[in-house]
């Protein structure tokens, strides 16, 4: 049975190639956010939905501006990618698809961008080492090349969690079609727990595991810890980032990211526990 399968890797970037990933990630954001404007103040003044064509033209042209140089030192796949993304947000609101898209913050938002070049990619059978090839980066390194099955592959995206670099990709696969047993299996979601199974299997609300209490409360005393170093470096109606501030904030990010972590993998074996069984329906 043909499928898709979904595979994130980690990349090993040099620091000059992730300072590259940086770059492609801030130009990913400034065309989409530049393009969302766009959409925005073409709807509020009556005009028309622009479809991504045309802003890509319009992109162009703002690229032969000298004080936008800058964006040629990126993948042009790059923009062309965040203005159809941008447009399909756009579109899905009036659709009813979604919510009104916003705009992507540097802070807030997390970095990606789309990668064009993913099927160009080395693998040393001696080494057991594998590499991308990344538009205006090189090859980078990748951890479990064994994960990739060659041949085609969809929708291939590089994003940073707060620690690493991370390529997402679909791949081709010929899934074996599963021996079905005669098990009916219901699942009641709730609150107290967060799912209980008719063959009374009860899965656990994952905020109320030791783990993820834990890491809660380390994440409030590090955001309590921070607040009070920014007043105390106040200076007038601004605040002054100190060096500590900034090792607090990476902290805290690191935190968010193992709490997320944590989530995720309680929502794997949650779903993987009834899938196992087999279940006719």
């Amino acid at each position: 049975m043909p499928m898709i399968k979904a595979a994130k890797i980690r990349l090993k970037p040099t620091k000059g190639q992730e300072q590259k990933l940086w770059q492609s990630a801030g130009v990913a954001r400034f065309a989409y956010n530049r393009t969302l404007g766009r959409q925005k103040e073409n709807h509020d003044s009556g005009g028309k939905f622009l479809n991504d064509q045309a802003l890509r033209k319009e992109f162009t042209q703002l690229k032969h501006k000298e004080e936008y140089a800058w964006l040629y030192e990126t993948s042009n796949n790059i923009t062309k990618q965040a203005i159809k993304d941008a447009c399909d947000a756009f579109l899905n609101f009036f659709k009813k698809k979604a919510q009104f898209p916003r705009f992507k913050s540097k802070r807030k938002s997390r970095p990606a961008f789309y990668n064009d070049n993913v099927k160009l990619i080395k693998y040393d059978n001696e080494t057991k080492q594998g590499q991308f090839l990344i538009e205006k980066v090189g090859w980078v390194k990748i951890s479990e090349p064994e994960r990739i099955f060659g041949g085609k592959f969809y929708n291939p995206r590089i994003s940073f969690d707060g620690k690493y670099w991370y390529i997402s990709i679909g791949q081709d696969i010929t899934q074996p079609m599963p021996t079905l047993t005669g098990e009916s299996i219901g699942i009641d979601l709730g609150l107290k727990n967060l799912a209980v199974c008719s063959n009374e299997t009860t899965v656990n609300n994952v905020n109320k595991e030791p783990s993820t209490r834990q890491q809660a409360k380390k994440l409030r005393r590090l955001q309590r810890k921070v607040s009070r170093k920014y007043d105390m470096n106040k200076n007038g109606k601004e605040y002054v980032k100190t060096r500590n501030i900034i090792k607090l904030e990476k902290q805290i990010r690191l935190t968010h990211r193992k709490i997320a972590n944590i989530r995720l993998n309680h929502v794997h074996q949650a779903t993987t526990e009834p899938v196992k069984t087999k279940p006719h329906g």
